[in-house]
């Protein structure tokens, strides 16, 4: 699934009638982890098992991301320039709480069951969870989650912050869509990449030059077809018409 994952998502980056990416899992589950035969597999010494590749889906190794934080395995849909938003339809555990948290808006189910399952694995924070989670909802939080593995609902999830709305299950994916909708609808694509990148590549910096970058996108930005339709579009009092 991983590189089936990879590979859909750069195909919805690269495709300018993509606005606003929307993941969630298939049936009643948003996505449970590794399969444990495989684990068990990986503890002999035997190297992870590939599954067969889903029809229609390309080759994700092949797949290659701009060189950096944002360039690894479960990291790089924060650098995407498409908004990614996870509709965790049922329990995420694992690398499935991996990929809700390299999301960049969550939305859950109410009842979700969240775990990060790793410390009763024997394992590490894997792939970076521990940087954004961190991030998400600060160190005493994260640190909760991962040293307890413990189970969390998503209710609980959202007063610390790592959801940022529950909804009751069968309202789920028509709630998320319509948001994700109206975003494509009312937003610039272009302001949306730009910001995206800014919200993530400044928590890897400092504020001097968080404010000197936006300065450089301001005076970039204000020549651009989007703000000339944006700002045409306030005045007239109609939707906006932004290009791709």
């Amino acid at each position: 699934m991983e590189r089936e994952y990879r590979w859909v998502l750069a195909q919805a980056d690269a495709d300018p009638a993509v606005r606003v990416v929307v993941v969630t899992g298939a049936g009643r589950g948003f996505c449970a982890g590794a399969d444990f035969e495989a684990l068990g597999q990986l503890a002999g010494g035997a190297e992870y098992p590939s599954a067969a590749t889903a029809d229609g889906v390309g080759d994700g190794d092949a797949v290659t991301f701009e060189p950096g934080p944002f360039g690894h395995r479960f990291t790089f849909p924060l650098g995407m320039a498409k908004p990614v938003i996870a509709a965790v339809n049922g329990p995420a555990a694992g690398v499935g709480f991996v990929l809700m948290c390299f999301a960049d808006i969550r939305f859950a189910a109410a009842g979700a069951k969240l775990t990060t399952s790793f410390a009763r694995l024997g394992l590490p924070a894997e792939v970076g969870v521990s940087w954004v989670l961190s991030r998400l909802i600060g160190p005493a939080h994260a640190a909760d989650l991962l040293f307890s593995s413990r189970v969390v609902l998503a209710e609980e999830a959202a007063d610390m912050g790592l959801v940022n709305r529950v909804v009751p299950a069968d309202e789920l994916l028509p709630f998320t869509l319509d948001y994700a909708r109206r975003m494509a609808a009312e937003t610039s694509p272009s302001s949306l990449a730009v910001m995206k990148r800014q919200l993530w590549t400044d928590l890897l910096g400092d504020l001097d030059t968080a404010a000197q970058t936006a300065e450089r996108e301001l005076a970039r930005m204000v020549t651009e077809p989007d703000f000339k339709e944006g700002a045409a579009a306030a005045t007239e009092k109609r939707p906006p018409r932004f290009g791709g």
